[in-house]
């Protein structure tokens, strides 16, 4: 039985435009920061929590925020692992949709890889260069401000990689410029979240100013561009209590501007909407409503 209340019918999705994306996560520098910071590696994207294990969220809110960022590792290293990336390190990788550099960063400290990062935002560069230089990865870790949608590679990589950013993209042109990225033979790893219930789409979309799609969409698209699906897990379960630690620490920040007086670089109307949306979330991943799946895709060695 569904047990999440259903929302009206709504209009069909269109793709975000690509011009609000970079505005989008520019204004959503100061609160990534402050709530995942202080680096270097820097992550906005889930975590992964030991499948039945529920911590106490009644903890002081620098508790929480450590939990959060072991867990976001956590999704990395076991990422790496369930794609034998330990056994045979890619020398080479494009991270696409890089964030602020913390994943980039993973892969350069964890497994020596050479990263060249993309991202839209101009603005984070600097913040990139600044995390890679403190990390002592700056021979390692390249930077570039480029829409993966118009990226022409000037060299080809062992691997790719784009964590919770595909979502933002056109499937069909994503897969295509990954093709003609990759050496033969190359993977291409994703976390995602895959639409399993339509009629959530449009509230999930809303809120991350996002474009969700199901995982045939990405599937379909990755067989046209010449690529085979080698690895498909379903870690849904893995991330549900992510959303209750992040609601406790939401509700720590408020608490604390409101027993102390002091600001929050996040404003209180978002704070406030983020505490009530993550019981939400909370509610749709433990249903299946969503599922967050780690996809390992292998580009064919004669396409």
């Amino acid at each position: 039985m569904n047990t999440l209340p259903r929302p009206t019918a709504t209009a069909a999705r269109s793709s975000l435009p690509t011009a609000q994306i970079p505005h989008y996560y520019t204004q959503k520098t100061a609160a990534i920061l402050h709530k995942y910071g202080p680096g270097p590696r820097v992550h906005f994207h889930v975590g992964l929590f030991p499948v039945g294990t529920f911590p106490d969220s009644a903890v002081p809110q620098r508790v929480l925020k450590d939990r959060i960022l072991i867990s976001q590792e956590a999704a990395l290293s076991y990422s790496a692992k369930t794609w034998d990336v330990y056994a045979a390190p890619p020398a080479s990788l494009l991270d696409i949709g890089c964030g602020l550099g913390g994943g980039a960063i993973y892969w350069a400290q964890e497994h020596g890889a050479s990263v060249t990062a993309i991202t839209v935002a101009a603005a984070h560069i600097p913040l990139i260069e600044e995390f890679t230089h403190r990390a002592g990865v700056s021979n390692q870790v390249t930077p570039l401000h480029v829409d993966i949608h118009g990226y022409v590679p000037d060299r080809l990589y062992d691997a790719a990689y784009a964590n919770e950013s595909s979502g933002y993209m056109d499937r069909g042109r994503l897969f295509k410029t990954v093709a003609k990225s990759l050496k033969p033979g190359g993977w291409f790893g994703i976390q995602e979240h895959f639409i399993c219930r339509p009629e959530w789409a449009e509230f999930i979309d809303g809120y991350y100013k996002t474009r969700l799609g199901a995982l045939g969409e990405y599937i379909s698209a990755a067989e046209a561009a010449g690529f085979s699906l080698e690895r498909d897990e379903d870690v849904t379960d893995r991330v549900a209590e992510f959303w209750m630690q992040s609601l406790a620490w939401t509700t720590a920040e408020l608490d604390t501007m409101e027993q102390t007086r002091r600001a929050s670089p996040i404003p209180r109307e978002r704070l406030q909407e983020s505490a009530l949306t993550h019981g939400k979330l909370f509610r749709i991943w433990r249903d299946h409503a969503l599922e967050t799946r780690l996809l390992l895709f292998r580009l064919k060695a004669h396409p």
